[in-house]
């Protein structure tokens, strides 16, 4: 083989290795998490969705069970359950959280912080201060020993929650909208930030005893399936 022939093999292999270098070197869109485009439309479909999760959470005591309801009516996993990841870290409840679960500076308190995921989505980052007088021992022993829900290990108590504060951190329509001219449509992608909503609620026992705070942030995960068909109007 003369010298010029292997020269334009190397030439033709190490053109091959560079294109293959630079496919695995670009981004893996997930198939999981669709972008919507960015129109009034969709904007004020997106404020409509997130106000109607809202009101579900506001209306049930149990928020594992009110996502995995989010997760199966929107198809974001084959299976709609819910999973907590935990991060094993420690966060003391302050003298005003503890004035407002109504227990003394010396109360015994555990922390927890999970974060809710649902298909490989994670859907809200939770942090959880609660009461382990107030839990039997079967609960406690599960909740240190493994990375179930909270509300899931704690259903036997027939709780109640008693939201004290609901922000909504992502306003998807811009101050003044209904007045203003209408955002373009669909020429690119809307960017969702990654904390949406955020509620602080109180859970009481079936006693009606205080045992558990919980602070609740939710995730733009919420949105990872297509926006809304648009309908059309028949001619």
């Amino acid at each position: 083989m003369s010298n010029a022939l292997m020269s334009r093999k190397r030439v033709r292999v190490a053109g091959v290795l560079f294109a293959l270098a630079v496919v695995a070197s670009l981004p893996v869109l997930s198939r999981d998490a669709p972008s919507w485009p960015d129109s009034q439309l969709t904007r004020t479909q997106a404020v409509a969705l997130l106000q109607t999760f809202n009101a579900d959470l506001l209306s049930h005591p149990s928020a594992t069970l009110t996502l995995e309801g989010w997760c199966d009516a929107h198809h974001l996993a084959d299976t709609a359950k819910i999973t907590a990841q935990r991060d094993h870290i420690e966060k003391p409840l302050s003298a005003d959280d503890r004035q407002l679960m109504g227990i003394g500076a010396d109360e015994p308190v555990r922390y927890r912080r999970v974060k809710l995921a649902c298909g490989g989505h994670v859907l809200s980052e939770a942090d959880n201060w609660y009461v382990p007088a107030r839990l039997t021992p079967d609960m406690n022993h599960i909740l240190d020993t493994t990375d179930q829900p909270f509300g899931k290990v704690v259903a036997e108590l027939h709780f109640r929650r008693e939201t004290k504060s609901a922000e909504t951190l992502w306003h998807a329509l811009p101050e003044g909208w209904e007045i203003s001219p209408a955002l373009p449509g669909a020429s690119r992608s809307l960017a969702i930030p990654h904390q949406v909503l955020r509620h602080k609620a109180v859970l009481y026992d079936g006693q009606g005893r205080p045992f558990s705070l919980v602070v609740e942030t939710y995730t733009s995960e919420l949105f990872a399936f297509p926006a809304p068909p648009v309908a059309t109007t028949p001619r």
